[in-house]
């Protein structure tokens, strides 16, 4: 079954892009979206490994990553169905097409058990995101896919330098140049030190420019400014989860080889200086598209942050990877039809939404509640658990830093989404025709409801899923 997560979305990616009308292709999307996460809980329930190969296997971080990725995708393939008819005057072949494909390939990230397959998939992801971002067509989308295509290439190199280092290690202590996790993790005490430190350094700095960690986020801002709110989810909360397995794997290696130390210590310091970075740019940002960009590196600052205090920290961190997914997909779902209908993404333009759009608005604002950390949204739970992880160890000055980064972000991200939903619309004949449809509403009201689901009671096997993985990384 789990060949059939890659091979369900290609053969969708292909009908789509033979199908010769544009109406129908976005349904083909939805139904494949809805099979694949069918597929993905089944594999979770049978608590399936996958392929007899060692290369290809299910573990429980890639369990966790797959169901993440493919609840979220599911989510967005559905609004996709009135976002697409709504942007009708474009063709949407090829956007069907690398949306099916995406998913296809970030299936891949989470059954790779090889180095080299993990950054190939990961690298066919890329490929599949920049078509998605050059969607609108225009001068600022073309600069923005461009700017994503040369930071990510130059990512994606360090991080292929840092899969020849940790090969030419494996090569000196286990005498064959293997890449294969299993094999590294059980022989990691073998491992020449300095190349296990300097491979985890590459891939760091590789795999940290995908996820968006400061100062390798300089990508973000445009991207996610410029790319349809359905894509910056899929960046935001699918591709960047993504590059945070592949971080995982590499940690896991490096602790198994006896450099955890150095590794988190590593971690940590991205961490604060990702979410200091996020609150520099938040304070008094007039682009709510940007803003939400900001938010994902800060997010993605927490995570690592999370790793990098190991024991409950590392938890803390598997639960705010999904906790964050689900927020990203409510808050860039709501910024796209708050975009559409006011056919701007400048405060100037943008006021008043509420009274436009009720329910959208009304979205976009519970989901920034949701993503600083307010009750009783799940990162609320994710995030002071990190905290705790933090205070326990008597680390008392990462946890002051993140308190202060936490409420400048707050105070920086509430002052730039009130100014949005606050306040009279400006006289618009064209954008008080804009409709919330059901499809354009229903499946942000879904991931908002599981985001605060998981403020409130997480599943049983949700936690059996988060003890399992983060008992892989040496976590508790």
């Amino acid at each position: 079954m789990a060949m059939y997560l890659i091979v369900v979305p290609l053969i969708g990616a292909l009908a789509a892009f033979l199908l010769p009308s544009d109406r129908p292709r976005p349904w083909i999307v939805a139904a494949f979206a809805v099979l694949h996460l069918v597929l993905a809980a089944a594999v979770i329930a049978k608590g399936e490994t996958g392929l007899a190969s060692d290369w290809f296997r299910f573990d429980a971080l890639g369990r966790l990553v797959l169901i993440v990725v493919s609840s979220l995708f599911c989510i967005c393939a559905l609004y996709c169905i009135g976002y697409l008819r709504l942007r009708s005057n474009r063709p949407n072949r090829i956007f069907c097409t690398a949306l099916l494909f995406f998913l296809a390939m970030t299936s891949l990230v989470a059954l790779a058990q090889h180095l080299t397959i993990l950054w190939v998939a990961m690298e066919a992801t890329t490929l599949a995101t920049a078509v998605l971002l050059y969607f609108n067509q225009n001068q600022r989308s073309l600069e923005a896919t461009w700017k994503y295509l040369m930071i990510g290439s130059v990512g994606i190199a360090l991080a292929l330098l840092g899969t020849l280092f940790l090969a030419y290690g494996a090569r000196l202590g286990l005498g064959e140049p293997t890449l294969l996790f299993s094999d590294l993790v059980k022989g990691a005490k073998h491992l020449p030190d300095a190349w296990v430190r300097t491979a985890f350094v590459f891939l760091l700095v590789g795999y940290g420019t995908k996820m968006g960690l400061a100062p390798l986020h300089t990508w973000k801002p445009d991207a996610y400014g410029e790319a349809p709110g359905v894509v910056g989810a899929l960046l935001a909360g699918g591709l960047t989860t993504c590059a945070f397995l592949a971080l995982l794997r590499v940690y896991r290696i490096a602790d198994a080889a006896g450099q955890g130390v150095f590794a988190r210590e590593l971690l940590v310091v991205f961490g604060l200086l990702s979410m200091a970075t996020a609150a520099a740019f938040m304070v008094g940002q007039r682009d709510f598209k940007r803003l939400l960009a900001y938010s994902s590196v800060e997010h993605m600052g927490i995570l690592v942050l999370g790793i990098g205090l190991g024991g409950a920290g590392i938890f803390a961190a598997l639960l705010h990877t999904v906790n964050n997914a689900l927020t990203k997909g409510v808050l860039f779902l709501a910024a796209g039809n708050i975009h559409r209908a006011f056919k701007s993404k400048r405060l100037e333009d943008v006021t008043g939404a509420l009274r436009r759009l009720p329910i959208s608005a009304g979205l976009f604002l519970a989901g920034f509640f949701a993503i600083t950390g307010s009750p009783p949204f799940g990162p609320f739970v994710s995030e002071l658990s990190i905290l705790t992880a933090a205070m326990d160890p008597r680390r008392y000055i990462v946890g002051a830093l993140y308190l202060i980064l936490l409420a400048v972000i707050f105070i920086g991200m509430g002052s730039t989404v009130l100014a949005v939903v606050q306040g009279e619309p400006p006289e618009d004949t064209e954008g008080r025709s804009f409709r919330e449809s059901a499809f354009k509403t229903v499946p942000i009201i879904v991931s908002l409801a599981l985001v605060v689901m998981m403020g409130v009671w997480i599943p049983r096997w949700i936690l059996t899923l988060l003890h399992a993985a983060a008992r892989l990384l040496g976590g508790s």
